[in-house]
């Protein structure tokens, strides 16, 4: 058994890996900190923890240097460029991270961190060794690790979605569409003008049209998994919910792909996907919904052949906090220790 830190554990993100931790049969002990909350107990931020901590979790959030120190794996989830100095410690010391901004998710191109997160790198040997955090693109390479960087919400669902066709090379990468929408989770716990009820309730709108930094990860993983350069046109939309993502994708079928059936498309995705633990994709005539995925670690697939059969279009859905975010973080962790993939985040959705 492991002992586990979540640096930054009462946002959204930190909050579903200490609930997701605590049932986690491989954890013997859970360090909590937090820089907002520091000396208060995380049961009274969050109340739907009376009672759950039990002997493994103490109450009280203390400094992150606090818990460095006893902590076998420590996770990160704090503002994008903050993670670097943690990681180095881990290092250093023989300990383990996976980090869930996005320091670490754009190997050695330091140049297009930079661009789009206007941040450089202040210890770049902890790139040299860091890992993308994507089981279904490197899970040989996650086993072996000590730095992982978890990947984007939106990002995941866009690159479940295309992965099987993209490997096949059947998809022209020229230009694809990712249109997403997103539970109001994705934006943080941190209020804005965006995010408060009045504005977004009884609502639906696009933001950060051609701007949102996910483009870049987006990108970046659709060119590592053809093997060419990768355009995307990106646009996230909020949704009036709490969490949930659902990504459509359209992209143009190579002549090979339009000579292709449906059936025979269908057949590249059940190839794909049939070992996969937390993808399902779903049988013919189901369409994806952000409700059957909720509190989940599923990723729901659906394609359609439309445009006479020219273009290929993909619904793709997950739950934001936990294949997009924690649930996914764990998933990692479960790798890297050689533990049971599923173990601590087997959660059936709710029916509804």
């Amino acid at each position: 058994m492991i002992k586990a830190g979540i640096i930054g554990s009462t946002g959204y993100a930190g909050v579903e890996l200490l609930r997701i931790l605590l049932k986690h049969k491989e954890i013997s002990e859970i360090f909590c900190s937090s820089k907002t909350f520091e000396g208060q107990k995380i049961d009274a931020v969050y109340q739907n923890l009376i009672g759950q901590l039990g002997d493994k979790c103490r109450a009280t959030l203390v400094s992150a240097e606090e818990i460095k120190e006893k902590s076998d794996i420590l996770f990160t989830a704090l503002p994008h460029g903050l993670a670097e100095e943690v990681a180095d410690y881990c290092l250093k010391n023989g300990k383990k991270l996976i980090d869930l901004s996005a320091d670490f998710r754009y190997g050695l191109d330091e140049e297009t961190f930079k661009i789009w997160y206007k941040k450089e790198w202040n210890f770049p040997k902890t790139h040299e060794v860091s890992i993308y955090g994507s089981p279904e693109m490197n899970r040989e390479k996650i086993k072996k690790a000590d730095i992982i960087g978890n990947p984007g919400c939106y990002v995941t669902s866009a690159t479940l979605g295309l992965l099987p066709v993209l490997k096949e090379n059947l998809v022209d990468t020229a230009c694809i569409i990712v249109d997403s929408k997103s539970g109001v989770t994705g934006s943080g716990r941190n209020p804005t003008m965006s995010n408060q009820f009045c504005e977004c309730g009884e609502s639906f709108s696009a933001y950060k049209v051609g701007a949102h930094r996910h483009q870049s990860e987006i990108e970046r993983n659709f060119s590592t998994l053809s093997g060419q350069k990768a355009s995307v046109v990106f646009t996230p939309h909020l949704l009036p919910q709490n969490r949930g993502i659902l990504s459509t994708i359209y992209a143009k079928l190579t002549p090979k792909g339009q000579e292709m059936s449906l059936e025979d498309l269908r057949k590249v995705y059940e190839n794909a996907y049939k070992d996969e633990p937390f993808v399902r994709f779903l049988p013919e005539g189901i369409n994806p919904t952000t409700r059957t995925v909720r509190y989940s670690n599923f990723c729901d697939i659906q394609i359609y052949k439309v445009s006479d059969g020219k273009m290929l279009e993909v619904v793709s859905v997950l739950d934001n906090m936990i294949k997009g975010a924690a649930g996914q973080a764990v998933q990692n962790m479960n790798l890297m220790y050689g533990f049971a993939e599923t173990e601590g985040i087997d959660f059936i959705p709710p029916a509804f």
